[in-house]
């Protein structure tokens, strides 16, 4: 798992700078720099988010573990489907997407 998409999401936590839930998540894509998907979001959901995210060119992870350990990542004691950071530079929007793109990478070998 990236440590940099940790120490990000702990921070933007405790800044506020975060949305948390699919249904949220799509009412608010406009506003977001960043978004994360676990792999318990439903596919319907994962296309759509993808499809609206697409549009408005907003980077896409895909998280390599549940909603429950997303959730725990964020130091939240339930499950998170999907984060947005709605704020965030994009130095370490550019780190995050190398480091997630690596750790897939090592995953399917």
């Amino acid at each position: 798992m990236s440590k940099i998409l940790e120490k990000s999401l702990r921070d933007a936590r405790k800044e506020d700078n975060l949305t948390m839930g699919a249904k949220q998540v799509l009412n608010s894509i406009k506003n977001s720099k960043l978004i994360v998907l676990s792999q318990s979001i439903k596919k319907e959901m994962v296309e759509q988010i993808e499809s609206d995210a697409k549009k408005e060119k907003i980077p896409l992870v895909n998280f390599q573990g549940t909603s429950v350990a997303l959730g725990r990542l964020c130091g939240l004691q339930f499950r998170i489907s999907t984060i947005s950071f709605t704020s965030i530079d994009d130095a370490s929007i550019k780190s995050i997407l190398k480091d997630t793109q690596g750790e897939e990478k090592n995953e399917s070998l």
